[in-house]
């Protein structure tokens, strides 16, 4: 019998760490030699004071639309199918993981590494990782799924369900976290008017695309064509974030390069401590190991455009909490690929889905 062909991400997603990296470098390169271009992109803000700049809100809209084209609510009726995985994934996600975050973040910056970085960017770097881990992730557990053999219908039902609790929960779970270990203010109109930018308005604009484009032209044609064609706009538009963001966060890099390496460490920490607690936990209560793994990756990644979008109209795009953010995505490869590793290696733990 012929073996399976090994599953393989598309190179963009598998060299996404290097595509950040060369995005640091070229954005870097920007912000060092062309200062007064740099300084001119960084002040089309949306109403001034805002900190919501004009062209990297509009870059993240074209990263975000597209996810939500993905997302079929009329999946959770599924829901009741196979609870326990979708609890021990809710519990994870929202009552353990930004808590947690919080906890590595207030240890790490404000203890252990305040000597090194000082107290005024310790709270920006706590601020950042916070947002970071206040959303599940949305687009890139597809890959993570599939590369471990998860279920897609049920990891379609787990972001789902996410994404609606996302819709109430963000926001205060940002505000009372970020200033309770950071001490920073959140002003929460900012953070709803975030989540109304960036996942409100492109979920419902996605969600009545996917209906009406499905009706008209059937769903061969939706994934085949439309989706497609936002695919390459997503990498693009990603890139394009990546580039003006560092070049705005040039001076802070250049002269704080090793705070990358700091802000990193709390940030690998949590993705394990939660992808750890969550794949433990679903073998306690002995779910199929195809809801166990995405549950787990889900766990460990983050919805990184909405952070970035949420630390930029917070703190502004050359911040120590932006900064965070970015961190987030140079490390989601590597790590979510090691995650997807253990998760593979481990499957024999888990019982074997029972025919419906």
């Amino acid at each position: 019998m012929t073996a399976p062909s090994p599953k393989r991400m598309n190179v963009f997603e598998r060299y996404l760490s290097l595509w950040v990296a060369l995005c640091m470098v070229l954005g870097i390169a920007l912000g060092k030699l062309l200062p007064g271009f740099v300084g001119i992109v960084r002040g089309l803000e949306f109403g001034e004071g805002s900190h919501i700049n004009g062209p990297i809100a509009v870059l993240i809209w074209l990263m975000i639309y597209p996810m939500m084209l993905k997302i079929d609510f009329g999946s959770i009726r599924n829901v009741g199918r196979r609870p326990t995985g979708l609890i021990v994934t809710i519990v994870v996600n929202w009552l353990v993981k930004p808590f947690s975050m919080a906890f590595f973040g207030w240890l790490f910056f404000k203890h252990l590494f305040l000597p090194l970085i000082g107290p005024e960017l310790a709270s920006e770097y706590i601020a950042g990782v916070i947002i970071l881990a206040a959303a599940p992730c949305t687009a890139m557990v597809f890959v993570w799924s599939y590369l471990s053999d998860g279920d897609p219908a049920y990891t379609l039902v787990q972001v789902s369900v996410n994404d609606l609790i996302m819709l109430v929960a963000f926001a205060p779970i940002v505000k009372f976290l970020v200033t309770g270990a950071s001490g920073l203010q959140v002003p929460f109109a900012v953070l709803l008017y975030s989540v109304g930018i960036f996942v409100v308005i492109p979920l419902v604009a996605g969600s009545v695309s996917r209906a009406a484009l499905i009706r008209q032209k059937g769903a061969e044609w939706f994934e085949s064509r439309f989706v497609a064609f936002f695919h390459p706009v997503t990498i693009l538009a990603l890139l394009a974030t990546l580039v003006m963001i560092f070049a705005f966060q040039a001076e802070n890099i250049t002269t704080r390069w090793f705070h990358v390496v700091l802000i990193a460490v709390p940030i690998l920490i949590q993705v394990y401590f939660n992808s750890s607690l969550t794949y433990g936990l679903m073998r306690l209560f002995k779910v199929p190991y195809a809801v166990a793994a995405p549950g787990a990756l889900i766990g460990a990644s983050n919805f990184f455009e909405l952070a970035v979008a949420t630390a930029i109209a917070l703190y502004g795009p050359e911040s120590g909490a932006a900064l965070a953010t970015v961190v987030g995505v140079l490390v989601e490869v590597p790590v979510m690929l090691s995650v997807c590793h253990v998760c593979l290696a481990t499957k024999h733990w888990f019982p074997a889905e029972q025919a419906a």
